[in-house]
């Protein structure tokens, strides 16, 4: 791997890292309002499959090792074996499927961009709502209503963003380092 691409995805995971921890707790819900999802969006659209993979394998990695990364300034396994855990699994997978569905063509499109994302989106909650159904004992309906349903709203909003930003930066990034 290049030296930029190094730092190009240094930069992603701080992003994550940073977006992770505007974070506002909900009183009916283990799982806060973050922008991480839309730091994953960005990541996906931006990097790719690959390069974007490795930025959030590399952020889960220094949270497992004891870096506060993760939402609220959490780290260590047990955020990952806890109720919010497969949030942060569906990312890797989210931003794998976001940057693979970008990659099909030349050409990035806000729709395109915004497909991706949405796919993404519902990686990130089918995974986890079901280990907080799981963690927590839940039945299906009580864990959409505790770990999904609050957060569309704005989840939406975040997609639109993140798809015409993606859009965008990627275009530039592109422009720059046309090897990316």
């Amino acid at each position: 791997m290049k030296i930029k691409d190094m730092a190009i995805v240094a930069m992603f995971t701080a992003l994550i890292s940073v977006l992770s921890q505007v974070s506002i707790p909900l009183p009916v819900s283990p799982v806060p309002i973050t922008l991480q999802t839309f730091a994953v969006y960005l990541t996906g659209a931006v990097l790719g499959s690959r390069k974007g993979t490795l930025a959030l394998i590399i952020y889960i990695l220094i949270g497992i090792f004891g870096m506060p990364v993760f939402s609220q300034g959490k780290s260590g396994l047990p955020v990952l074996v806890g109720p919010t855990g497969g949030y942060i699994f569906g990312f890797v997978l989210a931003v794998f499927l976001i940057g693979k569905m970008i990659e099909k063509s030349d050409r990035i499109t806000f729709f395109r961009s915004f497909s991706a994302i949405l796919a993404g989106l519902v990686i990130i909650y089918t995974l986890g709502v079901v280990q907080l159904k799981f963690v927590l004992g839940l039945s299906l309906m009580e864990a959409l209503a505790m770990g999904a349903l609050p957060y569309l709203a704005l989840e939406f909003a975040k997609v639109l963003i993140g798809a015409y930003l993606g859009c965008k930066v990627r275009k530039a990034v592109l422009n720059t380092f046309p090897e990316l």
